[in-house]
């Protein structure tokens, strides 16, 4: 729901300087999956894994959290979720962080999350697919890659989720140029040997549910992908969730990949009780689809737009939210961290 976008002038500015160079980008095979160092294969639950990012939970799912702070600090954010899981009494395992495409990262914020003993998950913004493809931010990535492989710790990287959404198609461009750009990029971190990384894709669920917008396009591929992923909302018109899963399970039973749940959360206030059933529909079905993984709530309140995913004013969700955390199955433990632990800054 929160989105990390450049602003649409600078989007243009950008596109235009970037074509330019493009054109002299050196040429760059990304090398194969089979490429990568000291990973292999796993099968967990029926699912085969690439081996890379994290070892999965053998029981259960990860229960993870983007809280909006109130502090824009690595302390700021690691007290916010304690926050969250404290009023929600939650184990919650998984740390969620935004990064826009520039950024520099792992970071202090990464660094204070594994310090409080959290799984991680990035969500990195992206930049126009051509110029990703054409080789003109190969630097930028391998930086990133470099940086991901020195911290040292499995995590999660979604990288420009919810590319099926129509505002983002000025710098998507197209499925096949998404696809080039996603195959570039893990291309230089398979180079790099950044195998800790687990690649998610997250395309929105209604990418799914609305028959426009054909989300599975944009796939690139079992060889490619790590991890599948969608962002569930009920939207204004309280859509249930499991009518919308349908539509992506559908999908994600042909790709023997672990799911996590990106992004989840109730925004609009409803009638009363309304937003209560709909997380314990939630609940309900994530227990019964053993695919799914990983759990992240989205926790905010906004002004612009406006809407209140938290449950400071919400007795009943909260108390929803509280028998989700109450069930074992969203208590999987985050995997033990590797003996040498994360590199220091």
């Amino acid at each position: 729901m929160k989105r990390f976008h450049r602003a649409a002038a600078f989007l243009l500015a950008s596109a235009l300087a970037v074509t330019a160079c493009s054109e002299q980008a050196p040429d760059f095979v990304p090398p194969p999956s089979s490429a990568a160092p000291t990973v292999s294969p796993r099968t967990t639950d029926d699912l085969a894994t690439t081996g890379r990012g994290p070892e999965l939970p053998a029981k259960g799912a990860w229960l993870g959290a983007w809280v909006k702070p109130d502090w824009q600090t690595p302390e700021g954010r690691v007290e916010a979720l304690a926050a969250f899981a404290a009023q929600t009494q939650g184990n919650v395992n998984l740390a969620h962080m935004f990064h826009e495409w520039e950024d520099d990262f792992p970071g202090p914020t990464e660094h204070a999350f594994q310090a409080a003993g959290k799984l991680q998950m990035i969500s990195w913004s992206g930049a126009d697919t051509r110029s990703i493809r054409d080789g003109v931010y190969d630097q930028l990535i391998r930086q990133r890659a470099e940086k991901i492989k020195q911290f040292g710790v499995p995590l999660l990287l979604r990288w420009r989720w919810e590319m099926d959404r129509p505002n983002l198609q000025q710098s998507i461009h197209s499925p096949e140029d998404y696809v080039a750009a996603w195959k570039r990029i893990r291309g230089i971190f398979t180079e790099v040997g950044a195998t800790n990384a687990g690649f998610v894709w997250c395309p929105h669920v209604q990418g799914f549910v609305d028959s426009s917008r054909d989300a599975a396009a944009y796939y690139p591929g079992d060889d490619q992908v790590d991890w599948l992923c969608t962002d569930v909302y009920p939207g204004k018109g309280f859509e249930g969730f499991a009518p919308q899963m349908d539509k992506f399970m559908a999908f994600a039973a042909q790709h023997p990949r672990p799911i996590v749940i990106g992004e989840f959360g109730v925004t609009y206030p409803g009638s009363p009780g309304q937003r209560g059933a709909w997380l314990r529909e939630a609940g309900d079905y994530i227990k019964r689809h053993p695919q799914i993984k990983a759990v992240v709530y989205f926790a905010a309140k906004q002004t612009k737009p406006a809407y209140d995913s938290t449950f400071n004013d919400d007795p009943d969700g909260l108390a929803a939210f509280r028998e989700l955390t109450a069930d074992p199955w969203f208590s999987a433990p985050p995997p033990p961290t590797p003996a040498h632990g994360p590199r220091t800054q």
